[in-house]
C-alpha cells in the first residue's frame, strides 16, 4: 500500500484491511474483486490484485505464514526487490539492503555530494548502500530504519533541515556548498489521462452491486432535478471528465486486460 502512496492516505485503509482480513488466508478466501473494492482511492489498483494473489500464494505454498527470506518473498506476486528486503529486515530482523527514495536521497547528499539521487535506482547506489550496511543483523535493521527516517523527517527533498541533522558535519553535499540538483523531478500527469479515466471507471465498479451496462459509461443520465446517489455519484464524476469515447473504450479494455474488471451478463464488474 505504501508504494507510491503517502502514509497518511494508507493508514485508514490499512486498518480496515487488517480488521476485515487479519491473515493472508482470510484475504485469499475472498474474490480478488473484493480486494479491489476495499482498496478505495489509494490509486494503482493493480496493487490490490497483486496483494490478493500474494495472499493466495502464501496460503497455498507457505501454510498461511508470510515467508521470512528474501528469495521467498521476492517470488510472491507483486513483490519487488525493495519490498522483499524491507519485509525481511523490518518484520524478521534479517540483514538486507533496503533502499527506498528517502535512503537514496540521504546517501546521495551525505556520501556522493549531490542534491538528489539519479532519477532511477542504479547499480552503483545499491553497491553504496550495501557497503554502508552494518555487519550484524540487529545493527543493520536499525541502520535501515534510521536512514529511512532521517530522509523522511530531516533530509527531505525540498526543505532539508540541515541544522537539525545528526550527521551535518559529515555531509558531502553541505561541504560542496549545497549544489543544486542536476534535474527537476517531474510528477506524473493526471488530469485528462487514461489513468484518471480508469480510476473513475473503477470507482463506479466498486459501488456497483450488479454488472454495469456499457451504455452507462458512455451516456450521461438525464437530469431529473435531484442529486445523484449510490452508483450515480461516481458515474456523475466520470461523465464530468468529458472523456472521448475512444478513451473510455481504451480504459475499459485496459481494465479487463489487467484483470481489474470483467464482463458478466452484458455488463462490467470487478473480478469475481
Amino acid at each position: 500500500m505504501l508504494q507510491q502512496t503517502p502514509v497518511v492516505r494508507v493508514l485508514p485503509v490499512w486498518h480496515e484491511w487488517l480488521k476485515r482480513w487479519p491473515t493472508p488466508a482470510a484475504l485469499a478466501g475472498e474474490p480478488a474483486g473484493e480486494a479491489v473494492r476495499a482498496w478505495g482511492r489509494l490509486g494503482y489498483p493493480r496493487r490490490a490484485l497483486r496483494l490478493h494473489a500474494a495472499a493466495v500464494a502464501i496460503t497455498q505454498d507457505h501454510n498461511g505464514k508470510v515467508p521470512d527470506t528474501y528469495p521467498e518473498l521476492l517470488a510472491l506476486p507483486g513483490v519487488g526487490g525493495y519490498t522483499a528486503a524491507a519485509v525481511a529486515a523490518f518484520a524478521y530482523g534479517r540483514r538486507e539492503t533496503v533502499v527506498d527514495t528517502n535512503i537514496r536521497r540521504v546517501h546521495a547528499r551525505l556520501v556522493s555530494g549531490t542534491a538528489l539521487p539519479a532519477p532511477a535506482l542504479t547499480a552503483a547506489e545499491m553497491r553504496l548502500a550495501a557497503s554502508l550496511l552494518p555487519a550484524d543483523d540487529g545493527s543493520s535493521v536499525r541502520w535501515n530504519a534510521a536512514v529511512m527516517e532521517l530522509g523522511a523527517l530531516v533530509c527531505t527533498a525540498r526543505a532539508p533541515k540541515c541544522t537539525a541533522c545528526p550527521v551535518n558535519d559529515l555531509c558531502a553535499w553541505r561541504a560542496a556548498g549545497e549544489p543544486p540538483p542536476s534535474y527537476v523531478p517531474k510528477g506524473q500527469a493526471w488530469h485528462g489521462t487514461d489513468r484518471q479515466v480508469r480510476g473513475a471507471v473503477v470507482a463506479v465498479l466498486r459501488l456497483a452491486e450488479t454488472p454495469v451496462p456499457p451504455d452507462m459509461f458512455f451516456r450521461e443520465p438525464a437530469d431529473l432535478g435531484f442529486a445523484p446517489a449510490g452508483i450515480g455519484v461516481p458515474l456523475a464524476a466520470l461523465h464530468r471528465l468529458n472523456s472521448a469515447p475512444e478513451q473510455l473504450e481504451r480504459a475499459l479494455a485496459g481494465l479487463i486486460a489487467d484483470g481489474l474488471a470483467e464482463m458478466h451478463d452484458g455488463g462490467y464488474r470487478l473480478p469475481a
